[in-house]
Protein backbone atom coordinates (compact mmCIF):
# COMPACT_ATOMS: atom_id res chain seq x y z
CA UNK A 1 0.00 0.00 0.00
CA UNK A 2 1.52 3.34 -1.06
CA UNK A 3 1.47 5.98 1.66
CA UNK A 4 -0.12 9.28 0.63
CA UNK A 5 0.94 12.45 2.40
CA UNK A 6 -0.90 15.75 2.61
CA UNK A 7 1.14 18.58 1.12
CA UNK A 8 0.81 21.03 3.97
CA UNK A 9 -2.31 23.19 3.75
CA UNK A 10 -2.30 23.15 -0.06
CA UNK A 11 -5.12 20.63 -0.41
CA UNK A 12 -2.81 18.42 -2.49
CA UNK A 13 -1.42 15.00 -1.60
CA UNK A 14 1.51 12.98 -2.90
CA UNK A 15 3.26 9.71 -2.22
CA UNK A 16 6.91 9.87 -1.16
CA UNK A 17 8.20 10.93 -4.58
CA UNK A 18 7.58 13.90 -6.85
CA UNK A 19 8.88 13.54 -10.39
CA UNK A 20 11.33 16.22 -11.42
CA UNK A 21 10.66 17.69 -14.85
CA UNK A 22 13.93 19.56 -15.36
CA UNK A 23 15.13 16.83 -17.76
CA UNK A 24 12.08 16.89 -20.03
CA UNK A 25 12.83 18.40 -23.40
CA UNK A 26 16.54 18.20 -22.56
CA UNK A 27 17.97 14.77 -21.69
CA UNK A 28 14.57 13.03 -21.77
CA UNK A 29 12.62 13.59 -24.96
CA UNK A 30 9.92 12.10 -27.16
CA UNK A 31 8.62 8.61 -26.53
CA UNK A 32 11.08 7.85 -23.72
CA UNK A 33 9.89 10.92 -21.80
CA UNK A 34 6.27 9.91 -22.36
CA UNK A 35 7.01 6.39 -21.11
CA UNK A 36 8.60 7.82 -17.95
CA UNK A 37 5.55 9.97 -17.28
CA UNK A 38 3.17 7.08 -18.02
CA UNK A 39 5.01 4.79 -15.62
CA UNK A 40 5.10 7.44 -12.88
CA UNK A 41 1.34 7.87 -13.17
CA UNK A 42 0.80 4.11 -13.22
CA UNK A 43 2.85 3.76 -10.01
CA UNK A 44 0.61 6.20 -8.19
CA UNK A 45 2.57 9.43 -8.65
CA UNK A 46 0.45 12.56 -8.31
CA UNK A 47 2.76 15.52 -9.01
CA UNK A 48 5.29 16.46 -11.70
CA UNK A 49 7.55 19.42 -10.95
CA UNK A 50 8.74 21.81 -13.66
CA UNK A 51 9.44 25.53 -14.25
CA UNK A 52 9.04 28.06 -17.02
CA UNK A 53 12.85 28.35 -17.37
CA UNK A 54 13.48 24.62 -17.95
CA UNK A 55 15.68 24.13 -20.02
CA UNK A 56 16.96 27.60 -20.93
CA UNK A 57 20.55 26.62 -20.03
CA UNK A 58 20.77 24.35 -23.09
CA UNK A 59 22.22 26.02 -26.20
CA UNK A 60 19.36 26.83 -28.58
CA UNK A 61 16.68 26.53 -25.87
CA UNK A 62 14.65 29.47 -24.59
CA UNK A 63 12.88 27.95 -21.61
CA UNK A 64 9.44 26.34 -21.63
CA UNK A 65 10.69 23.12 -23.24
CA UNK A 66 9.80 21.03 -20.19
CA UNK A 67 6.33 22.53 -19.84
CA UNK A 68 5.69 21.99 -23.55
CA UNK A 69 6.62 18.31 -23.36
CA UNK A 70 4.48 17.77 -20.26
CA UNK A 71 1.62 19.55 -22.05
CA UNK A 72 2.05 17.23 -25.04
CA UNK A 73 1.88 14.27 -22.65
CA UNK A 74 -1.29 15.57 -21.01
CA UNK A 75 -2.96 16.09 -24.39
CA UNK A 76 -1.84 12.65 -25.52
CA UNK A 77 -3.43 11.05 -22.44
CA UNK A 78 -6.60 13.04 -22.81
CA UNK A 79 -6.53 13.83 -19.08
CA UNK A 80 -4.01 14.07 -16.28
CA UNK A 81 -5.35 10.87 -14.74
CA UNK A 82 -4.69 12.10 -11.21
CA UNK A 83 -1.30 13.65 -11.97
CA UNK A 84 -0.97 17.35 -11.21
CA UNK A 85 1.65 19.83 -12.39
CA UNK A 86 3.75 22.21 -10.34
CA UNK A 87 5.59 24.96 -12.17
CA UNK A 88 7.42 28.16 -11.27
CA UNK A 89 7.83 31.81 -12.18
CA UNK A 90 10.39 34.51 -11.49
CA UNK A 91 13.79 32.88 -11.74
CA UNK A 92 15.13 35.29 -14.36
CA UNK A 93 12.69 38.20 -14.45
CA UNK A 94 11.64 38.70 -10.84
CA UNK A 95 8.20 38.64 -9.26
CA UNK A 96 6.48 41.84 -10.32
CA UNK A 97 2.74 41.52 -10.97
CA UNK A 98 3.27 42.07 -14.70
CA UNK A 99 5.82 39.26 -14.91
CA UNK A 100 3.74 36.85 -12.82
CA UNK A 101 0.53 37.37 -14.79
CA UNK A 102 2.18 37.07 -18.21
CA UNK A 103 4.25 34.05 -17.17
CA UNK A 104 1.24 32.26 -15.72
CA UNK A 105 -0.71 32.64 -18.95
CA UNK A 106 2.30 31.42 -20.95
CA UNK A 107 2.70 28.36 -18.71
CA UNK A 108 -1.01 27.56 -18.93
CA UNK A 109 -0.77 27.68 -22.72
CA UNK A 110 2.31 25.45 -22.91
CA UNK A 111 0.81 22.95 -20.47
CA UNK A 112 -2.58 23.05 -22.20
CA UNK A 113 -4.46 23.27 -18.90
CA UNK A 114 -6.87 25.75 -17.37
CA UNK A 115 -5.33 25.66 -13.90
CA UNK A 116 -1.84 25.12 -12.53
CA UNK A 117 -2.12 22.83 -9.51
CA UNK A 118 0.87 24.33 -7.67
CA UNK A 119 2.56 27.58 -8.69
CA UNK A 120 5.87 28.61 -7.11
CA UNK A 121 7.79 31.82 -6.77
CA UNK A 122 11.02 30.30 -8.12
CA UNK A 123 13.23 32.48 -5.93
CA UNK A 124 12.87 35.53 -3.76
CA UNK A 125 12.75 38.95 -5.43
CA UNK A 126 13.99 41.55 -2.96
CA UNK A 127 13.28 44.37 -5.44
CA UNK A 128 9.52 43.79 -5.56
CA UNK A 129 7.48 44.36 -2.38
CA UNK A 130 5.99 41.14 -1.05
CA UNK A 131 2.61 42.87 -0.96
CA UNK A 132 2.69 43.30 -4.75
CA UNK A 133 3.90 39.76 -5.45
CA UNK A 134 1.36 38.11 -3.17
CA UNK A 135 -1.49 40.28 -4.41
CA UNK A 136 -0.69 39.18 -7.97
CA UNK A 137 -0.68 35.51 -6.94
CA UNK A 138 -3.91 36.04 -5.01
CA UNK A 139 -5.64 37.43 -8.11
CA UNK A 140 -4.61 34.35 -10.09
CA UNK A 141 -5.91 32.04 -7.36
CA UNK A 142 -9.24 33.88 -7.30
CA UNK A 143 -9.40 33.71 -11.10
CA UNK A 144 -9.04 29.93 -10.94
CA UNK A 145 -5.71 29.88 -12.77
CA UNK A 146 -3.76 28.58 -9.74
CA UNK A 147 -4.71 25.96 -7.19
CA UNK A 148 -2.01 26.41 -4.53
CA UNK A 149 1.01 28.65 -3.99
CA UNK A 150 4.57 27.64 -3.20
CA UNK A 151 7.90 29.32 -2.51
CA UNK A 152 11.21 27.97 -3.77
CA UNK A 153 14.63 29.01 -2.45
CA UNK A 154 13.22 31.23 0.33
CA UNK A 155 14.99 31.62 3.64
CA UNK A 156 13.21 31.47 6.98
CA UNK A 157 13.06 35.24 7.43
CA UNK A 158 11.56 36.07 4.06
CA UNK A 159 9.14 33.15 4.18
CA UNK A 160 7.91 34.25 7.61
CA UNK A 161 7.54 37.80 6.31
CA UNK A 162 5.55 36.61 3.29
CA UNK A 163 3.22 34.57 5.52
CA UNK A 164 2.67 37.62 7.74
CA UNK A 165 1.77 39.77 4.71
CA UNK A 166 -0.74 37.17 3.49
CA UNK A 167 -2.31 36.92 6.94
CA UNK A 168 -2.49 40.69 7.38
CA UNK A 169 -3.91 41.46 3.94
CA UNK A 170 -6.13 38.42 3.52
CA UNK A 171 -4.15 37.11 0.55
CA UNK A 172 -3.51 33.54 -0.58
CA UNK A 173 -0.39 32.29 1.18
CA UNK A 174 2.49 30.01 0.43
CA UNK A 175 1.56 26.49 1.52
CA UNK A 176 4.52 24.61 0.00
CA UNK A 177 8.28 25.16 0.18
CA UNK A 178 10.84 23.79 -2.26
CA UNK A 179 14.32 24.07 -0.74
CA UNK A 180 17.63 22.49 -1.69
CA UNK A 181 18.03 19.65 0.80
CA UNK A 182 19.88 16.35 0.77
CA UNK A 183 22.29 14.31 2.87
CA UNK A 184 25.23 16.47 1.76
CA UNK A 185 23.54 19.89 1.84
CA UNK A 186 21.49 20.15 5.04
CA UNK A 187 22.11 23.66 6.36
CA UNK A 188 19.81 25.39 3.85
CA UNK A 189 16.73 23.76 5.37
CA UNK A 190 17.43 22.36 8.82
CA UNK A 191 16.93 24.76 11.70
CA UNK A 192 14.70 27.84 11.58
CA UNK A 193 13.27 27.14 8.11
CA UNK A 194 12.35 23.57 8.98
CA UNK A 195 10.72 24.67 12.25
CA UNK A 196 8.72 27.37 10.46
CA UNK A 197 7.37 24.88 7.93
CA UNK A 198 6.29 22.48 10.65
CA UNK A 199 4.67 25.25 12.73
CA UNK A 200 2.78 26.78 9.77
CA UNK A 201 1.74 23.52 8.06
CA UNK A 202 3.85 24.14 4.96
CA UNK A 203 4.51 21.08 2.83
CA UNK A 204 8.15 20.58 1.91
CA UNK A 205 9.33 19.12 -1.40
CA UNK A 206 13.14 19.23 -1.48
CA UNK A 207 14.99 19.47 -4.78
CA UNK A 208 18.46 18.04 -5.51
CA UNK A 209 17.48 15.13 -3.25
CA UNK A 210 20.29 13.09 -4.81
CA UNK A 211 22.76 16.01 -4.91
CA UNK A 212 22.63 16.17 -8.72
CA UNK A 213 23.25 12.41 -8.84
CA UNK A 214 26.19 12.21 -6.45
CA UNK A 215 24.21 10.20 -3.89
CA UNK A 216 23.45 7.50 -6.45
CA UNK A 217 27.05 6.37 -6.00
CA UNK A 218 27.79 6.75 -9.70
CA UNK A 219 30.52 9.31 -9.10
CA UNK A 220 33.39 8.02 -6.99
CA UNK A 221 36.30 10.04 -8.38
CA UNK A 222 37.02 12.95 -10.71
CA UNK A 223 37.41 10.41 -13.49
CA UNK A 224 33.65 9.75 -13.30
CA UNK A 225 32.67 13.32 -14.17
CA UNK A 226 32.05 12.39 -17.80
CA UNK A 227 29.25 9.97 -16.90
CA UNK A 228 26.52 12.58 -17.36
CA UNK A 229 25.91 16.20 -18.31
CA UNK A 230 25.90 17.01 -14.58
CA UNK A 231 29.24 15.34 -13.91
CA UNK A 232 31.12 18.62 -13.63
CA UNK A 233 29.17 19.39 -10.43
CA UNK A 234 30.60 16.40 -8.57
CA UNK A 235 33.93 17.99 -7.64
CA UNK A 236 32.17 19.93 -4.88
CA UNK A 237 31.09 16.68 -3.21
CA UNK A 238 34.23 14.57 -3.66
CA UNK A 239 35.82 15.37 -0.30
CA UNK A 240 36.33 13.19 2.75
CA UNK A 241 32.77 13.76 3.97
CA UNK A 242 31.30 12.96 0.57
CA UNK A 243 33.25 9.73 0.27
CA UNK A 244 32.26 8.77 3.81
CA UNK A 245 28.63 9.38 2.89
CA UNK A 246 28.89 7.10 -0.14
CA UNK A 247 30.44 4.39 2.02
CA UNK A 248 27.60 4.72 4.53
CA UNK A 249 24.98 4.63 1.79
CA UNK A 250 26.58 1.46 0.42
CA UNK A 251 26.44 -0.19 3.84
CA UNK A 252 22.84 0.79 4.58
CA UNK A 253 21.73 -0.14 1.06
CA UNK A 254 23.24 -3.61 1.40
CA UNK A 255 21.49 -4.10 4.74
CA UNK A 256 18.15 -2.80 3.42
CA UNK A 257 18.33 -4.67 0.09
CA UNK A 258 18.06 -1.32 -1.69
CA UNK A 259 20.24 1.01 -3.75
CA UNK A 260 22.13 4.08 -2.49
CA UNK A 261 19.73 6.37 -4.36
CA UNK A 262 16.70 4.73 -2.75
CA UNK A 263 18.28 5.00 0.69
CA UNK A 264 19.19 8.68 0.21
CA UNK A 265 15.64 9.53 -0.82
CA UNK A 266 14.13 7.43 1.98
CA UNK A 267 16.26 9.35 4.50
CA UNK A 268 14.90 12.61 3.10
CA UNK A 269 11.30 11.40 3.16
CA UNK A 270 11.71 10.51 6.85
CA UNK A 271 12.92 13.96 7.97
CA UNK A 272 10.56 16.09 10.08
CA UNK A 273 8.46 18.41 7.96
CA UNK A 274 9.39 16.82 4.63
CA UNK A 275 6.50 15.61 2.49
CA UNK A 276 8.40 14.06 -0.41
CA UNK A 277 11.69 14.48 -2.26
CA UNK A 278 11.82 15.52 -5.90
CA UNK A 279 13.93 13.40 -8.24
CA UNK A 280 14.17 13.17 -12.01
CA UNK A 281 14.81 10.26 -14.37
CA UNK A 282 16.05 10.21 -17.95
CA UNK A 283 15.26 6.54 -18.52
CA UNK A 284 12.61 4.07 -17.43
CA UNK A 285 15.27 2.08 -15.57
CA UNK A 286 16.20 5.15 -13.53
CA UNK A 287 12.55 5.79 -12.72
CA UNK A 288 12.02 2.22 -11.57
CA UNK A 289 14.88 2.67 -9.14
CA UNK A 290 13.45 5.95 -7.84
CA UNK A 291 10.04 4.34 -7.29
CA UNK A 292 11.63 2.18 -4.61
CA UNK A 293 11.36 5.11 -2.20
CA UNK A 294 7.58 4.74 -2.23
CA UNK A 295 7.82 1.72 0.06
CA UNK A 296 11.34 1.73 1.54
CA UNK A 297 11.40 2.29 5.32
CA UNK A 298 14.76 2.80 7.00
CA UNK A 299 15.20 1.64 10.58
CA UNK A 300 16.07 4.34 13.13
CA UNK A 301 19.58 2.87 13.36
CA UNK A 302 20.06 3.01 9.59
CA UNK A 303 18.84 6.60 9.41
CA UNK A 304 21.14 7.60 12.29
CA UNK A 305 24.20 6.23 10.51
CA UNK A 306 23.54 8.64 7.65
CA UNK A 307 22.52 11.56 9.86
CA UNK A 308 25.70 11.28 11.90
CA UNK A 309 27.94 11.84 8.90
Amino acid sequence: MIEMRSLGASGLATPRLVLGGNVFGWTAKGEEAFRILDRFAEAGGTLVDTADVYSSWVPGHRGGESETLIGDWLRRRGSAGGVGVATKVGYSDGLSPTVIEAACDASLKRLGVERIDLYYAHKDDADTPLEETLAAFDRLVRAGKIGALGASNYGAGRLAEALAVSDRDGLARYTVLQPEYNLIRRDRFEGALQRLCIERDIGVLPYFGLASGFLTGKYRSSADSGKSVRGDRMAAYLDARGIAMLDALDAVAAEAAATPAQVALAWLAAQPGVTAPIASATTLAQLEELLGVLTLELTPAQAQILTAI
